[in-house]
């Protein structure tokens, strides 16, 4: 199987400012001219949805701070709510690692391997995730970093999006496919698809996730497939078995 090299883990660890700047020397555009028609890149559209989606927690985690030592009789409520903004920041980041930067390669390694480490970067609760590796799919190699990107982005949106409703995730191989299936009730249906089907990257993170998978699943040959049985909703990333 083509699935090639895989991004590290969470590379955010060491704190909330310098994973920020991380991800924005990472993904800065180099300035260029285009025409009105052309659509953006994705590293463009993830600098735009950054700074549009950045804005607000950030100006709340400041005002929050900020009145820390004004209303002392008031820390706790305080903390309880910049611990919340911080942890929302987090999330962003994910969300931007997971869907551009840089390739690295680190070597073949196996889907199992791709599945663990997506698992940690995504934030996703273990207590919340189901996983299940059918038959010998966890041994198929995987040279892409796309992959990854590609999982974590599906598991991360079911953390910032699934409102703390249980995820599955299902991995098998079929009829030269590697199927990559990520279950959740409480999905609004709509709202996913037209986020898969839109050709151009929204304007803020809200979306941003499910348009780098499509775009990704695509650029690797594969397809990506949805069912609502009106109580879970699945949507399946096919990619090539070679």
């Amino acid at each position: 199987m083509t699935l090639t090299a895989d991004t590290p883990a969470n590379r955010y660890r060491r704190g909330l400012v310098r994973g920020l700047a991380a991800v924005l020397r990472a993904h800065c555009p180099r300035f260029r001219r285009t025409t009105e028609e052309e659509p953006p890149s994705t590293d463009d559209a993830l600098v735009r949805a950054l700074c549009h989606d950045m804005r607000s927690p950030l100006a709340s985690l400041e005002a929050t701070l900020g009145s820390l030592g004004r209303t002392p009789e008031h820390a706790a409520e305080l903390l309880a709510l910049a611990r919340a903004q911080t942890a929302h920041l987090s999330s962003m980041l994910r969300t931007a690692d997971a869907t551009g930067g840089a390739l690295r390669r680190a070597g073949r390694r196996v889907l199992r391997d791709v599945v663990q480490a997506a698992m940690a970067a995504s934030g996703l609760p273990r207590t919340q995730l189901t996983a299940q590796l059918v038959g010998d799919v966890g041994d198929v190699p995987v040279e892409d970093a796309r992959v990854q990107r590609i999982l974590t982005n599906l598991l991360e949106n079911a953390h910032r999006h699934g409102g703390g409703a249980p995820v599955g995730l299902r991995a098998s191989r079929r009829r030269g496919w590697v199927e990559l299936a990520l279950t959740q009730g409480g999905v609004p249906a709509h709202r996913v698809v037209g986020h898969l089907r839109t050709t151009r990257p929204p304007v803020d993170l809200t979306g941003l996730g499910l348009w780098s998978v499509q775009r990704q699943t695509r650029e690797l040959g594969g397809r990506v497939v949805w069912d609502d049985d009106g109580v879970a909703f699945t949507l399946t990333v096919q990619l090539p078995d070679r």
